[in-house]
């Protein structure tokens, strides 16, 4: 890839997420203001600000990540700074995979009209235990980052079966160990937050979609204000549904290696990694419309410092 493009792609990468920091930031600040003010947060609010700070930390510990391994890259593959750098990476990832599922699982509790025993007990379960399952999602993460720090700390000082790997070189010890290692315990703790959220948002698509196809049958005319409420929160629903997937995906993806520091398509591919955390805050912010009201006037006040 040319330069020019390289540095263009570079530039969209730190614009989104600055973007995503702005929008996380503002939904913590929010929130962090009401639970000042009321001495407590609902859970849907503690689950939304837990999200947002992960994000927030997320997308920072990104944005140094990629820039310091891509212009220091021999420094940083044998350096103390990528086992650093891996553990909050790790730890904030499946902190925010697990903070966006009980979102979803919490989202469907509240809206989808199901009448199952399970659905229903869940229901009524499930709000005194977000602030467990909150500490849980942080335990889990724990966990998981250690044992991802136990396989970088294997690569770096070359100690694991060392019989296989003393004739190796450095990429290839990385790349026996991504493959074998890094890749299967990516698929098991991330396929699991993923499918409690695909089963909580088909849920909830399905009672949405089936409770707006009777509306709009009932109602006078497509413009019910009613109406489109639902179609919105669906299309926020499907939005989600595809940008979590999408993070998904490029997480299993990256740890195959197909996009390392020295691929050409290295900073498009972490435009795709970050599009989830930095373009799902703002359809928040717009679904709520007491954050949308203050959000607004920011957004101008942004916009005529650019046109400045």
């Amino acid at each position: 890839m040319q330069p020019a493009f390289t540095a263009l792609f570079m530039l969209l990468f730190v614009l989104l997420c600055l973007l995503g920091i702005l929008a996380n930031g503002f939904i913590v600040l929010m929130l962090s203001r009401e639970w000042r003010r009321l001495g407590r947060l609902l859970p849907s609010d503690m689950i939304l600000i837990s999200l947002g700070a992960s994000r927030f930390c997320l997308q920072w510990v990104g944005m140094v990540h990629n820039f310091y391994s891509f212009f220091h890259l021999g420094e940083f593959s044998r350096g103390p700074a990528r086992q650093l750098f891996g553990l909050q990476w790790d730890f904030l990832n499946s902190a925010t995979f697990w903070f966006g599922t009980w979102l979803s699982v919490l989202f469907c509790l509240k809206i989808a009209n199901l009448t199952h025993p399970t659905f229903l007990w869940l229901k009524w379960r499930f709000l005194g235990s977000v602030p467990w399952l909150l500490l849980g999602s942080l335990l889990i993460s724990t966990i998981v980052t250690l044992l991802f720090f136990w396989g970088n700390y294997a690569v770096y000082q070359g100690f694991f079966i060392r019989e296989v790997y003393e004739n190796m070189t450095y990429m290839e010890r990385f790349m026996r160990m991504e493959i074998h290692y890094f890749l299967p315990l990516k698929l098991v703790t991330l396929s699991i937050p993923c499918s409690v959220f695909l089963v909580s948002t088909a849920l909830l698509i399905h009672s949405l979609r089936r409770h707006t196809r009777t509306m709009r049958q009932s109602a006078h005319s497509l413009q019910d204000a009613s109406t489109q409420a639902h179609t919105r929160a669906l299309m926020s629903l499907i939005s989600f549904l595809i940008l979590y997937i999408l993070s998904f995906m490029s997480l299993i993806i990256d740890a195959v290696g197909f996009f390392s520091t020295e691929s050409d398509w290295f900073w498009p591919w972490q435009i795709v990694t970050y599009l989830c955390t930095s373009v799902h805050p703002f359809i928040i912010i717009l679904s709520n419309p007491k954050h949308r009201e203050v959000f607004r006037p920011l957004l101008l006040l942004a916009r005529g410092f650019w046109l400045v």
